[in-house]
């Protein structure tokens, strides 16, 4: 039951009346609910609820004594706005309520808005402003943190996968595409043009959370995260407006959404610019875990030496069962110059999964499609940054696949153990585009992450010890070692974790004075039900 319940019509412009509005439902008298029932008629005036709807909704509205019973005059207010198709209510679709890719961030939320294009975006967050309920924005639903892109009956859905649309300018240079698409579908539609672009390395991420928290990527150190070659974001703000946020427009916001998560508004379009390499060479080598500590080895001779050029790049997974290698030349050679490359040489693969060829990175993300798994499964990622310590990240390898092996054979889970290069070319390549509120430390870095899968939610708390004891561990010896990196990169921060604060102080300070501007009535930082906020960090 709410009490001190602030209803004020159009935002700001009935704020001479909000005192009326308060409304006690448990202790104030029946005259103090008129107030509360003019605020909604004006309110839905303003955004054209039909005259003949709006006398029963300001009824029910009035009488709405729970949460539940707000939640329903909201859902319908949204359905007669938008559409019965756009509004989805009891019982729910559960194709779209299970379209969260962990199984533990699935939730049944009370209803769920479908938007169709910005505007019904526009009009689906005037609805949850004014009615001040708990909400969840969801892209693609690849977060495997609980809460940031589902929420329970407590709250409504703003489900973005009908804003999926994939186009490309005349002369080849922006794609423009929508929050809902996922990044296979992207370099899919681009690729009969011959364009690419820079985005996500797994073909179902969603666009928007993927570049809302950075976006890296094969060719990142090139040509800078994806949020870096972002040319313009179509902002939906809290009060409703649509804005364009760029270098010429809003332009702290502009900054603020490179990096800075869902903060500041739902981004219904990210226009992005394409790159000019079409073409790229590239290897896939697959290893065994005995020749763990010689890949390591040969990995980090890349990192301080062939990565230097900033074309080449090396991705590492290493498994519980065998490990994976991708290298990468980012344009169209019969050969990378043999010295980017030469530490590899000298450790044998038990297989070379895809022999050296040139490709696109629509190809690569086929290749990467055809690992994935479509069974339902509970997932969990996490991450770590330090500097490049080839014992310690040896020590560190050996800490974590005893753990694993243990956690494999009592729980069911699965794990990797994952390392992802940044070098200054990275850094650089934001800085000349704009910059990002990132702060990435200068200086060659590795960001270690992990993927974990299980199955059974009674081991949800299992399933994530090894990481975070990992972690934990990690943090401890690098500082003992002078290798530590306080930034935490945010696409693979963990629930617990707080990337928003490795930005630094100065930097979180301005991303909140630009949230506090774009977002007067914090209603990102108060309704929204989860993600990395502002207010939490």
């Amino acid at each position: 039951m709410r009490t001190n319940f602030s209803f004020s019509a159009l935002f700001c412009a009935l704020t001479s009346i909000a005192s009326a509005a308060v409304f006690n439902m448990e202790n104030d008298a029946t005259p103090q609910i008129l107030p509360r029932q003019n605020d909604f008629v004006t309110f839905a005036k303003s955004i054209q609820v039909p005259e003949d709807q709006i006398k029963s909704l300001s009824t029910s509205f009035s009488s709405a004594k729970t949460t539940s019973a707000i939640l329903n005059v909201a859902c319908l207010t949204a359905k007669i706005l938008l559409g019965e198709p756009q509004v989805d209510t009891t019982p729910l679709n559960q194709a779209v309520v299970q379209e969260n890719w962990s199984q533990s961030c699935v939730a049944q939320p009370y209803c769920i808005i479908q938007p169709r294009n910005a505007q019904d975006v526009s009009l689906a967050i005037r609805v949850i402003s004014f009615f001040k309920i708990k909400f969840s924005v969801r892209s693609g639903g690849h977060s495997p943190n609980p809460g940031f892109s589902s929420i329970d009956n407590q709250g409504i859905l703003i489900n973005l996968s009908r804003l999926n649309s994939v186009t490309l300018s005349s002369d080849k240079t922006v794609a423009s595409v929508g929050p809902g698409a996922r990044w296979g579908q992207v370099f899919s539609a681009l690729d009969p043009s011959e364009a690419t672009v820079i985005g996500g390395r797994v073909p179902t991420v969603g666009v928007s959370g993927l570049i809302l928290g950075g976006g890296y990527f094969h060719s990142s150190e090139r040509h800078g995260l994806a949020a870096d070659n972002v040319k313009n974001f179509e902002v939906v703000k809290s009060d409703g407006e649509i804005i364009n946020a760029n270098s010429q427009q809003n332009s702290d916001l502009f900054w603020a959404l490179k990096g800075g998560g869902p903060n500041f508004g739902i981004v219904t379009k990210f226009d992005l610019y394409t790159i000019p390499t079409y073409l790229v060479w590239g290897t896939i080598k697959v290893y065994s875990v005995e020749k763990a500590n010689e890949v390591i080895a040969a990995f980090d001779k890349w990192q301080l030496n062939g990565a230097k050029d900033v074309k080449s790049s090396a991705g590492l997974i290493i498994g519980l069962d065998s490990i994976t290698l991708f290298l990468s030349y980012n344009e169209p050679v019969t050969a990378p110059p043999q010295a980017v490359f030469a530490p590899f040489d000298s450790v044998t693969p038990l297989a070379v999964a895809l022999p050296p060829t040139n490709l696109t990175w629509n190809v690569v993300n086929q290749v990467v499609a055809s690992t994935i798994s479509s069974a339902p499964a509970r997932h969990d990622y996490r991450g770590f940054s330090s500097r490049v310590d080839t014992s310690l990240t040896k020590e560190m390898y050996s800490v974590w696949r005893g753990k694993a092996i243990a956690a494999r054979g009592a729980f069911g889970v699965n794990q990797t153990f994952v390392l992802q290069h940044v070098g200054d070319g990275l850094r650089q390549a934001g800085i000349a585009k704009g910059g990002n509120p990132l702060n990435i430390p200068a200086g060659p870095q590795q960001w270690w992450t992990t993927l974990i899968d299980w199955t059974e939610a009674r081991f949800d708390a299992n399933a994530r010890h090894v990481s975070i004891e990992t972690t934990t561990r990690w943090a401890q010896r690098a500082k003992e070692r002078g290798v530590e990196v306080s930034f935490l990169y945010l696409n693979d921060a963990s629930r617990d974790q707080n990337p928003l604060v490795s930005y630094g102080a100065s930097n979180l300070a301005r991303l909140k004075s630009i949230a506090a501007k774009y977002d007067t009535g914090q209603v990102f930082q108060k309704l929204q039900n989860g993600g990395f906020l502002l207010s939490k960090a």
